[in-house]
This record gives structure tokens, sequence and C-alpha cells, in this order.
């Protein structure tokens, strides 16, 4: 089992309250729900390069053919 760091993080006031009231009614304490939050945003970032990875050989696409594509199909 590993042994848990501390590091010391700053919040917005009502951000910070608003995270204590989720640690009480979850049943969870502040810093496990910063770890949870901090390891699913991670995980997504993980899932992103993952998806870039896959899709290099896609040829690029210039913004301005995408909107004219939009444009021609009634999307915007």
């Amino acid at each position: 089992m590993s042994k848990n760091t501390r590091a010391t993080v700053y919040f917005d006031p009502s951000l910070l309250k608003t995270l204590k009231i989720k640690a009480i009614e979850t049943h969870c304490s502040v810093s496990g729900l910063v770890g949870d939050a901090v390891r699913q945003s991670l995980a997504e970032d993980a899932e992103d390069l993952e998806a870039f990875d896959t899709r290099v050989h896609e040829p690029d696409l210039a913004f301005e053919e995408v909107l004219k594509d939009l444009k021609r199909r009634g999307k915007l």
C-alpha cells in the first residue's frame, strides 16, 4: 500500500464550501473527492491521447472547409 503525499491546493471559498458539503453528503473526505477528480481528469487525458494516436493518419480538415460544409448542409 502506497503512502499518500500531502499537497496544498487553493480553492475559491464558495467552491471549497460546496466541496465540503459534498464530502459530508457522500461520506467521503475532501481529499478523496479531489483525488478522484484528478484521477478521472488524467484518465480522460489518457483516452484523448489514445484517440489521437489511433487517428494520426486521418487527413487534416481545414476549419474554413468544415464551416462551409456545415453551412452547405444547413447545419449553421
